[in-house]
């Protein structure tokens, strides 16, 4: 605890210091972080190889390529962020300016996530130094290279009074939620963030919460081969390409018309063994289960003899090295873990519907997810969807992309999360917004006739409702007045 409590003292008076709110320290850490990334690029993909078994693809594409995109773009418009904005002034208050300023939060910590233990640990951090506080980052000790690599290698590039990095496991995690913090970031399951909130609750730390749920796919009926096979290939890159469907934005399981579940099942079959292999032992492209515990829970969900019925693909598993095949299950039970549950692993659910426009009234019996994934050329069905759920993202046509879009928000709502950030989001979300309103010593009116009184209550009324094009108007009549009780 010592030891923990020294580390924050440190980063506390390196904030209280005053040189991280400048812009050029910020840039000074943005670009010392792209040099991180392109030296060691090599060690990363290894580290990722021998926690998760990604591919050197997947690795760069998800974790190294990321990054690198959030903090060349963090790099070019930190000045543009740090611009104090321009706020209107109700016209009452004239003569004065407002303006909206960002000013960092102080000392933030961050929980990064093990299924992709580089990009969601260094991405908010970009926004926190973006924003200019200091940070303590707390990796995932279930992907230990990585975190390793982290502690390691990050005191070599970054400012080391400014930026720490402190391993560990549950007892380390739980000192450090007993000190107070400016800002708690964490990425997880839900269970984790009951915590999470709850110590920071005794401090009235501000929290950002990224964590998950069931992401589900609707599946129009596509009457175009081409756009079908489309469709497809982006369903399975989009449930078995992120760590294997361990990931929070990963397809959780698909809604469709029953007449169109069988040509569904061919081609996601058809697709599975193009990208991944024929059966267990020629698989690859795909990472494994983090460990032995997440291997037993996924595989558990397979065990119930209900839901192993329901299998149309798949089902094989390999304990030794925590491999489990892509497995689909058609309409598996309901009120089965496997759909009550997050799945975050290879299995993929298919649920018939009668009509398509059933899968809204299915996804609103649910917590909200944190992203829903529609495949559908209906306009009026796209607007239905829009309008009658609610998610962190709505993506159409497509599935994970929004995650790497720097410009639209990501994160949850209700129990997948709260908060927002990638882009200029992450760098608000690191901000406090602070008004600023400059007032003028002219223009003091002082009652000084009986009809005034009267008056002064129309023009505060007619000033709330004026626009600035109006003042002149407002105070040519003013000076009208007293014009004529000076003649009076």
């Amino acid at each position: 605890m010592d030891r923990v409590e020294e580390m924050l003292g440190e980063v506390r008076r390196t904030f209280k210091g005053g040189r991280t709110r400048g812009v050029e320290w910020r840039k000074a850490q943005l670009q010392a972080l792209l040099n991180l990334l392109a030296e060691n690029e090599d060690k990363i993909i290894e580290a990722l190889r021998q926690d998760l078994g990604k591919h050197p693809v997947e690795a760069y594409r998800d974790e190294v390529g990321v990054v690198k995109k959030s903090a060349t773009n963090a790099f070019r418009c930190v000045e543009k962020w740090m611009a104090p904005q321009k706020g209107r002034i109700p016209l009452v208050f004239f003569p004065a300016r407002g303006a909206v300023v960002s000013e960092p939060l102080g000392v933030v910590l961050i929980f990064a996530s093990w299924n992709f233990p580089i990009s969601l640990a260094l991405d908010p951090v970009i926004g926190a130094i973006s924003a200019g506080n200091t940070v303590v980052l707390k990796p995932s000790d279930l992907a230990p290279k990585c975190s390793s690599f982290l502690a390691n290698t990050i005191p070599l590039y970054l400012d080391p009074e400014a930026i720490k990095v402190v391993e560990g496991g549950k007892d380390i995690s739980e000192q450090l939620l007993q000190l107070k913090w400016d800002k708690i970031f964490f990425t997880g399951s839900p269970q984790v963030a009951r915590l999470i909130m709850s110590a920071a609750a005794k401090h009235l730390t501000p929290v950002t919460l990224e964590l998950g749920g069931k992401c589900p796919t609707i599946l129009d009926t596509l009457s175009n081969s081409s756009d079908l096979q489309v469709a497809v290939k982006r369903i399975v890159g989009g449930k078995w390409g992120p760590c294997n469907g361990q990931a929070c934005i990963g397809i959780d399981y698909v809604l469709v018309e029953t007449q169109f579940a069988p040509v569904l099942i061919e081609l996601l079959k058809k697709f599975i063994k193009r990208f991944y292999g024929e059966n267990l032992k020629t698989l690859e492209n795909l990472a494994r289960i983090v460990n032995k515990h997440h291997f037993e829970r996924v595989h558990n969900l397979l065990k119930d003899p209900n839901v192993a019925a329901t299998i149309v693909y798949g089902g094989s598993v390999d304990e030794e090295n925590m491999v489990i095949e892509p497995t689909i299950l058609l309409n598996p039970p309901l009120d089965a873990e496997i759909m009550t549950e997050e799945i975050f692993g290879p299995l993929l659910p298919i649920i018939t519907l009668n009509t398509i426009e059933e899968s809204i009234q299915f996804i609103n019996s649910r917590p909200k997810p944190l992203a829903i994934y529609a495949f559908t050329k209906n306009d009026s069905l796209k607007e239905k969807i829009l309008q009658e759920t609610s998610s962190g993202s709505l993506t159409f046509n497509d599935a994970i992309i929004q995650f790497v879009a720097d410009t639209l928000p990501f994160g949850g709502v209700g129990q997948s999360g709260f908060g927002r950030y990638h882009g200029k989001f992450s760098f608000d979300t690191f901000s406090h917004e602070k008004a600023v309103l400059h007032r003028s010593f002219l223009i003091e009116l002082e009652p000084r006739y009986p009809p005034w009184n009267d008056f002064k209550m129309d023009f505060v009324k007619l000033a709330y409702d004026f626009d600035y094009v109006g003042l002149v108007l407002l105070l040519l009549g003013l000076r009208g007045l007293f014009r004529r009780n000076r003649r009076q």
